[in-house]
């Protein structure tokens, strides 16, 4: 498959992620989402520790996996109808494609963060809260921060060519965004800290 233009794709995957986390955003602050937040794990324990723990709910599933799908259609529709030749830069795909792809790189998203909250758990750091310790903490904090990214990064690479200077360009960018939707969300109560 034609690789596509790195720094398109990297501006293609950051603005349809940020629709998508606008989505997710007011999604959370539904009274229908609250009804989703039965843990992934099921209470299920490794360790004698939660597997993921009470933040990892089905509700950012919900929702962020057809946002994203929404989201990759949406971009892909208004790029087409403002310059078609802009397509070119992109992966050689129909528009239907695009939602699909934006669908893996949503549950790719999702499930980036799963890994990382396993580990905190097994270390004994509750859900929500930072470890101790200086240098636990900015691990922590630069973990939460491109773990989400990873997941989407790595999904996609299964179904397309992702230029490495698109990962690149992602994770240059992506986790101040990330940080931003981090903020968004503990000010409108959704998470317990900014971090």
């Amino acid at each position: 498959m034609m690789r596509p233009d790195p720094l398109a794709a990297a501006l293609f995957l950051t603005a349809a992620f940020v629709l998508a986390g606008l989505a997710h955003s007011a999604w959370l602050r539904t009274a229908l989402s609250r009804r989703l937040t039965m843990p992934l794990d099921g209470g299920a324990r490794f360790r004698g520790r939660r597997v993921f723990g009470d933040n990892k709910t089905i509700r950012g599933f919900v929702v962020m996996v057809p946002a994203s799908a929404a989201a990759f259609m949406l971009m892909f529709t208004v790029i087409g109808w403002w310059n078609s030749d802009a397509l070119v830069s992109l992966w050689p795909l129909s528009v239907g494609e695009f939602a699909a792809l934006g669908a893996l790189a949503g549950f790719g998203f999702m499930a980036g963060e799963l890994p990382n909250s396993f580990v905190k758990r097994q270390l004994d750091i509750a859900p929500g809260q930072a470890p101790a310790g200086a240098f636990a903490t900015t691990v922590s904090f630069v973990a939460d921060r491109i773990d989400s990214i990873l997941g989407m990064l790595i999904a996609l690479s299964c179904a397309v060519a992702v230029p490495a200077m698109t990962w690149f360009y992602v994770l240059l960018i992506g986790p101040g965004i990330h940080f931003a939707f981090s903020a968004l969300l503990y000010r409108m109560g959704v998470k317990a800290r900014a971090a």
